[in-house]
Parts: structure tokens; C-alpha cells; sequence
């Protein structure tokens, strides 16, 4: 079952000249739904409203936290089966009409969701060895930060990964600075130092990101660094991680000839359930 502008459905279509589809004028959250709540829901709510700005999209009057709140729960008590949790996506595009140029900035959504696994994060013990993609690399600036659906650097390095058997790929952006992974942003461990690549760099504004970073502003053992990272620094770290709002903390356990821990990560995943609860 799928909420399209409201109305409950089995099945969705979009017309052929939908905006999203032919144009990527779109953006999207993806949440993660557990314990009855959104988790972070309201840093997901004004950060697509912050897109959706920044787009030029008209934002509907009643399109307010609780409005939107009140239809994802909706969406998901129309499941028959219920989960332990639900990933969801919020997806909004700009109205049929026009070609570059829209004829309307007024927009449509579609929320859809799936079952998760886990009534909170779980620390993946598996391997996760990553490589760098250096097909194609992120643009620095503004556009780069936002959950929009021009995702073609993702998709192409997600199967550059497949092919040679890496879990992940950590993307670059212009200047040959290391941005962030296919899916989510990246934190490296040197000592007592945490360091994340800031977003004029050209990495998602991440709300998982967020989080960590207001969780190692209260621990006093760690300093924290939005700085630009250079591919060279990535063997010299103790500790690599990549954080999203669907899987929390992920470590890398590899990279090259370089292998990981995953002690931090542990600690900061725990600070990040607790949070996820209380938040």
C-alpha cells in the first residue's frame, strides 16, 4: 500500500511526463519508523522543507510536521502485515507541465514503505571492505547536499562495487577530496580525533550525521573536525564509518591493505539508539 497525495493504493502510476521522472525534479527522505515514532522525524521534516526551498518548489500550506507525520502513519497502519519497523520513503516532485522550465512549482508526493528487520540499529560484524570510485566524482556546493533523486554517481558506483566485490565505494568530489560512501556519510578515527567532511564539500547533509555530531559535542575523550579529508589519510585511520538514518553506524573494516576496528563505532551506535528513543 502506497500514499499518493493522500489517498491510499495498491498501485501507483505517474504520467509519462512526470517532472520527477523525466527531469529529476524531485527530492526525498528516507526514514526510519520504530517504537511507534519517526526517529529524528522532526530534523527529516525541515530538512525537506529546506530542499523543497531551495528547488523553488511551492510548499502547500497544510504541508505542516503533523500533516505529513499524521499520512506516513497513516501509510503504515494500512499494512496488513506489521512489522518491527518500516523504512519509508517521502518522495515530492514538481507538477506535470512544462519542459526545463516548469509551468508550475506546485508539487505531488508518494509515500511507500518496507519492513525492517530490527526494532533498532544493530551493529553489522560482517566485512566491509570499500574501494574509491573515481569514474565520476560529487560537486562540491549546495545541490551536492540534498537528498534530491540525481543519485547517477551512487548508482554507477554502487555497480562498479558490485563487480569487484567491495561492499561499499567512498566517493570524491572534484577536488579529489573524500566526500562521503554510496550510502551515507563517512567519519574517520585518528586517536582521540573524529573527523567528517564538511558539507561545502559537497556531502549529504546527513541527519544520522547530525546526530553524531551532537552526541560528540558532549563527549569530552573525543574532538571532533568538519574538515576535508584526503584519500591518503584513509589508511592512517584507526577507525572508518558510514553513517545513514536506515542502518545508524556501518564500520568499514577495510580499505586496501588496511584493516579496522569498530570500538567507537560500537560506542557511538549505543549513544545513537538511546538517542533515537528519548529523541
Amino acid at each position: 500500500m502506497v500514499n499518493l497525495n493522500g489517498n491510499l493504493t495498491e498501485k501507483a502510476s505517474v504520467s509519462f511526463d512526470n517532472r520527477g521522472l523525466n527531469y529529476g525534479d524531485a527530492v526525498f527522505e528516507t526514514l526510519r519508523f520504530s517504537g511507534g515514532k519517526i526517529y529524528f522525524w522532526e530534523d527529516h521534516y525541515f530538512r525537506l522543507m529546506a530542499s523543497m526551498r531551495i528547488l523553488r518548489m511551492e510548499i502547500p500550506m497544510n504541508f505542516t510536521m503533523e500533516f505529513l507525520e499524521a499520512e506516513i502513519l497513516k501509510t503504515i497502519n494500512s499494512e496488513e502485515k506489521k512489522g518491527v519497523g518500516f523504512r519509508i520513503k517521502l518522495l515530492v516532485w514538481r507538477k506535470t507541465g512544462g519542459k526545463y522550465t516548469p509551468n508550475t512549482n506546485e508539487i505531488e508526493y508518494l509515500i511507500s514503505t518496507e519492513n525492517l528487520e530490527t526494532p533498532f540499529y544493530v551493529l553489522n560484524e560482517g566485512d566491509c571492505e570499500v574501494e574509491l570510485f573515481k569514474d565520476h566524482y560529487v560537486a562540491s556546493g549546495l545541490l551536492s547536499t540534498l537528498k534530491s533523486n540525481n543519485r547517477l554517481i551512487n548508482i554507477l558506483g554502487s555497480i562498479y562495487a558490485k563487480e569487484n566485490d567491495y561492499e561499499n565505494c567512498l566517493l570524491l568530489n572534484e577536488h579529489k577530496q573524500v566526500v562521503e560512501a554510496l550510502n551515507g556519510n563517512i567519519f574517520l578515527v585518528s586517536g582521540n580525533t573524529i573527523k567528517t567532511p564538511p558539507l561545502a564539500d559537497g556531502s549529504l547533509n546527513g541527519v544520522t550525521r547530525k546526530q553524531l555530531i551532537s552526541i560528540l559535542g558532549t563527549m569530552e575523550d573525543f574532538k571532533l573536525e568538519e574538515t576535508s579529508i584526503s584519500p591518503f589519510e584513509l589508511q592512517k585511520a584507526d577507525e572508518i564509518f558510514i553513517t545513514n538514518v536506515i542502518q545508524g553506524i556501518v564500520p568499514i573494516t577495510k580499505y586496501r591493505k588496511k584493516e579496522f576496528g569498530n570500538t567507537i563505532a560500537k560506542t557511538l551506535l549505543a549513544k545513537l539508539n538511546l538517542k533515537a528513543r528519548m529523541g
